[in-house]
């Protein structure tokens, strides 16, 4: 599985959402304009099935762990917080999987590039994410 598809993983289910996106199965994150629908839905119903609350999510998560994680702003802590390995390789490995080119070896740069794509990604796949953590 891929590290994407295992922070989609631990994430959703806390949501009790009815279908996982296609990313939590393995597969990479596909915006929502490319999503499918599911057998028998016409093709814009994937687009407006029921959307999980990322915030929610992740705040009650948060309000459950003993450590204080800043998954707002932090990839760091948001995969900590998910209940994953959070060292620099684990992260060069999503990078790649995401596309990243530029030098992971500025990782302050690179952590930053990651959470805002991991951010889009829950977006592009069922999540409802806070405005400004998409900018």
């Amino acid at each position: 599985m891929s590290i994407l598809g295992k922070i989609f993983g631990r994430i959703f289910p806390h949501a009790n959402a009815g279908q996982a996106p296609a990313a939590t199965q393995g597969a990479p994150a596909k915006p929502a304009s490319q999503s499918q629908a599911a057998p028998g839905q016409p093709a814009g119903a994937a687009a407006t099935m029921n959307r999980v609350d990322i915030e929610q999510v992740l705040d009650g998560m948060a309000a459950s762990n003993q450590q204080k994680l800043n998954w707002r702003t932090s990839i760091v802590d948001l995969m900590k917080l998910v209940g994953m390995d959070s060292t620099l390789q684990e992260r060069k490995e999503l990078a790649d999987e995401l596309g990243y080119t530029g030098d992971k070896s500025d990782t302050a740069a690179m952590n930053v590039w990651l959470h805002k794509q991991v951010m889009q990604k829950l977006a592009e796949n069922g999540g409802k994410v806070p405005a400004d953590l998409l900018d």
